[in-house]
């Protein structure tokens, strides 16, 4: 199951704002790796909210993986930030759950605290949470997690955007090792910034690649590109 995490991005881009995107990704996993994701889906769309109030920040993810048959499996998270004060701190309450045809997610709780920096033109931004996580029906479910988040926006008039997230957590799975690692970077090229499209043509397009150790019951590390467009709501 794919993961998207863009937090910071989304904090940079609506500091007094609301912001969402749905995205379309092509999935090579079951190319690349047919032993081990010949059950992966090609076809991922993910919607994605951010919204900012004065009491902190809300953001959520729904993914839904695609076949010819419907949508064979289905994950969310949603995440919210709180904050009564000035400064970088805030306090992080999250869920994560989702189902599939090969597996069912354990209920997730996450709490913590976030980090987060962003440069004064909000061109770039990080993000690092350490967080307390509890895994449902796990047999160990009392673990952690360390999340870091990032985005940049590079060449002229912030014509691409480099974001992404990586994760490592401690969670009991049968035949696989103790602590899963997770990354998904991102790059974009975002056509509103060209010259011949309309600034509200808020289609871009990119790749992404998700780095996975010991993720979801599969053992091991891989390297598994997409094919991406999004499009970006006002």
């Amino acid at each position: 199951m794919k993961k998207i995490i863009t937090l910071a991005l989304f904090m940079a881009l609506a500091i007094s704002a609301n912001a969402q995107n749905v995205q379309f990704h092509y999935d090579f996993g079951k190319t690349l790796y047919d032993k081990d994701f010949g059950y992966r889906p090609k076809m991922t769309t993910t919607v994605e909210m951010f919204k900012s109030d004065k009491w902190g920040s809300t953001f959520f993810f729904i993914d839904m993986d695609h076949t010819s048959k419907g949508v064979q499996a289905s994950y969310w998270e949603i995440a919210r930030e709180l904050r009564f004060w000035e400064g970088p701190f805030s306090i992080h309450a999250e869920y994560n759950g989702g189902t599939s045809n090969q597996f069912s997610y354990n209920n997730t709780y996450l709490t913590g605290l976030t980090y987060t920096y962003n440069d004064a033109t909000y061109s770039k931004g990080f993000s690092l949470m350490g967080l307390y996580k509890y895994i449902q029906k796990n047999s160990s479910p009392n673990n952690f997690q360390i999340t870091g988040t990032w985005y940049t926006h590079f060449g002229k008039n912030g014509i691409a955007t480099f974001n992404g997230f990586a994760d490592f957590w401690r969670e009991k799975q049968a035949g696989v090792g103790d602590f899963v690692f997770l990354a998904e970077p991102q790059i974009w090229l975002n056509l509103n910034k060209f010259k011949c499209f309309d600034d509200k043509f808020n289609l871009s397009i990119g790749s992404e690649v998700e780095l996975r150790h010991d993720f979801a019951f599969v053992n091991g590390f891989y390297a598994i590109p997409t094919l991406a467009v999004k499009w970006s709501f006002d």
